[in-house]
């Protein structure tokens, strides 16, 4: 039931939800206030007073204006709409006490200062501040903390704002930061001086609205006035979070979020956010033949044709890996189909129905985990598989869902979870026992379809969605895979038949995969990883911030990643090396640039047309058959090293052997 209130901004009259804070009606009113502890997104803490306005006929002071709602506030005498000004002289000189303050203690170094450019003290500084301090005492100094290999410290800087506290015990469900002390000796710090334990840990750079946090790979590489800016998508899991690729000539400098509220908010994983090192290091810049058993360099024209050669009148499977673009994996299905060959792109051995949406994306949108009251986690860690989707199911259980587990024991989801047991018995039983169930929503995992009995799981946990009245929601792990189910890009029986007597294996990136023996293979990439070390013929391609390409989240929304970059040396782009490659074997592709592939994607698969819509799935249960006894297994298992970019970055390295250390069983003397 709305409770709709009309208020008077500085004589704009505007209508707004009682619950609302002075602070968002303002917002709503288009009226800029300036703030420091205030987020959206996080609890209110009132603490920074920047948003200080004057409430007409309230106290004759000035109100913190997001830690004030709307219904609070008093009508005029003969019941006139309530006013609040945030431009009277009162507020100015208000804001101008409270900046005053803030700068008392901040050290002068913003020639130095990484936040310099876009810092939030910068900018109000000048927008609210007196150009004079009364204050020449000596400032205070404050010990920097080690927060681990990815955020810089500058302590002295912090003007307790509190966000990265909110921040780590709400949404990333760490208790590893606070604050201590009182007046000029409060500072904030970690427990224990523990680094942080997190996969969300680097969001606190972004809220921190002076230099305190900083990115410490990033440090003082670039300035932002420097940096081309590219909004693209990010392919390190299946979520498909919205993010901005921040260049310096041809270097990737740095990555950012950007909002979506209908898939990561604004918040990315830690892998997301780093994992840009990967991007310079192992690079496949040439083609390569192996002459003798021996890799040797070659022009591209030398390995088309040798690839082409091999690939006539043989067997040809095709492998699809974790971060082939739509419309490679596409180009790549025309072309071996015209070979009579085979194709697979589920080579984490999941057991996926194709041609049944469905039932390999499910029928809820990311955004209802928001209003679900019973959650239920099928063969699943999403902490480990999709950090930012787990965050979304930490805020529905802090709103009061219950969260119900069937997968690996002991797992550690920053949430309570009641755990059903650890597998499939448990999943008949759930499904014998549920009853409807307001927002009901049942999210199965790729450990739980990753064995050969996975349409039958998938058939269960459709069966309890709808037992229970709710949906469900298939967590992917690899950011290709929804794509190249829509695409088809699929053998009936999986990776073993489609491998099943091949001669040539064409290899597009599925470096997750052993190749045995025996056939020729074709790998085409751009890291030097597992795949391109058993090649006979490697094909050098762009990495996904080095070309345009469409990816299909796990909710089953395309969305569009855009070029940062150029590929290094004479690495091509994916869809252009397989124009190039049908051409050497004499059937080539009916397409020569991207648009022109791009409508026959479309007119085969109409629904990809759809960019950054959640498509209607239907519903199509699957025939329900009783399950074994088996437990299910993980899916993940070593978040920071699950793709050829994150295995050649030194970061990521460095976070797994710190992760593995942290885990490992201490011995008493430790």
């Amino acid at each position: 039931m709305s409770d709709l209130r009309k208020i008077i901004i500085d004589e704009t009259e505007v209508e707004v939800e009682g619950a609302m804070t002075l602070i968002q009606a303002c917002e709503e009113a288009g009226v800029e206030i300036p703030r420091f502890c205030y987020h959206e997104r996080l609890s209110i803490a009132g603490n920074c007073r920047m948003c200080l306005v004057e409430v007409v006929g309230g106290p004759p002071k000035p109100a913190a204006s997001c830690a004030m709602q709307v219904r609070d506030l008093r009508p005029g005498p003969e019941g006139q709409p309530p006013v609040v000004k945030t431009t009277s002289p009162m507020v100015k000189k208000a804001r101008e006490g409270v900046m005053e303050f803030m700068l008392i203690n901040h050290p002068l170094d913003c020639p130095i200062c990484d936040q310099g450019g876009e810092c939030d003290l910068q900018d109000q500084a000048v927008a609210y501040g007196i150009s004079e301090n009364r204050f020449n005492e000596a400032k205070r100094a404050v010990d920097d903390l080690d927060l681990g290999p990815l955020v810089g410290t500058a302590m002295t800087r912090c003007i307790s704002c509190t966000r990265c506290v909110r921040f780590t015990s709400e949404v990333a469900g760490i208790t590893q930061m606070g604050q201590t002390g009182r007046g000029e000796d409060a500072e904030i710090t970690s427990y224990l001086n523990e680094t942080l334990d997190s996969n969300l840990q680097g969001n606190i750079i972004d809220l921190c609205p002076v230099g305190a946090l900083t990115s410490k790979p990033y440090s003082f590489t670039a300035r932002p006035w420097e940096l081309t800016k590219t909004e693209t998508i990010d392919v390190m899991d299946a979520l498909g979070s919205n993010i901005r690729v921040d260049t310096k000539g041809r270097e990737v400098m740095r990555i950012m979020p950007r909002n979506h509220d209908g898939v990561n908010e604004e918040w990315i994983s830690d892998k997301t956010r780093f994992v840009w090192d990967g991007l310079r290091r192992q690079r496949l810049d040439t083609p390569y033949v192996r002459v003798d058993g021996k890799l040797k360099p070659a022009t591209w024209g030398e390995a088309l044709a040798a690839a082409a050669g091999a690939m006539k009148g043989k067997k040809v499977a095709a492998l699809v890996g974790d971060l082939a673009p739509t419309e490679a994996v596409f180009a790549l299905k025309q072309i071996v189909e015209g070979l009579d060959g085979t194709i697979e792109c589920r080579t984490n051995g999941a057991v996926l129905p194709a041609g049944n949406r469905s039932a390999y994306v499910g029928n809820a949108a990311i955004e209802d985990i928001d209003t679900a009251k019973e959650i239920y986690l099928i063969g699943t860690n999403p902490r480990q598989e999709a950090p930012v989707l787990n965050a979304r199911i930490r805020k529905a259980w802090a709103n009061g869902a219950n969260v119900t587990v069937a997968g690996p024991k002991n797992m550690d989801l920053t949430y309570d979870y009641r755990f059903m047991g650890p597998g499939r018995l448990m999943l008949n039983k759930a499904v014998e026992d549920a009853q409807p169930t307001d927002g009901a929503l049942v999210i199965v995992g790729q450990g739980a379809i990753s064995e050969g009995d996975g349409i039958a799981v998938l058939g269960q946990a459709m069966a309890l969605a709808e037992k229970l009245g709710g949906k469900m929601l298939v967590l992917h792990t690899a950011a290709s895979r929804v794509g190249a189910m829509d695409v088809g890009a699929v053998t009936e029986g999986g990776l073993d038949v489609a491998t099943e007597g091949a001669e040539v294996i064409f290899n597009l990136g599925a470096d997750e995969v052993e190749i045995a023996d025996g056939p020729f293979v074709i790998y085409q990439g751009s890291h030097g990883d597992r795949g391109a070390m058993r090649a006979d013929v490697i094909l050098p391609a762009a990495a996904y911030t080095e070309e345009n390409g469409l990816f299909v989240n796990t909710e089953g929304r395309p969305q569009l990643a855009m070029r940062a970059g150029f590929a290094p040396g004479e690495a091509k782009e994916n869809w252009a090396i397989l124009r190039a490659l049908s051409a050497e074997l004499d059937a080539t592709l009916a397409y020569d640039s991207l648009a022109q592939l791009r409508q026959a994607l479309v007119a085969e698969v109409p629904h990809l047309a759809k960019v950054d819509q959640v498509i209607d799935n239907g519903w199509e249960p699957l025939e329900v058959k009783d399950l074994g006894k088996g437990a299910f297994g993980n899916a993940v298992r070593d978040f920071y090293l699950t793709n050829p970019i994150a295995r050649a970055s030194e970061l990521m390295a460095q976070l797994s052997a710190n992760a593995k250390d942290r885990n490992s069983k201490k011995i008493a003397a430790e």
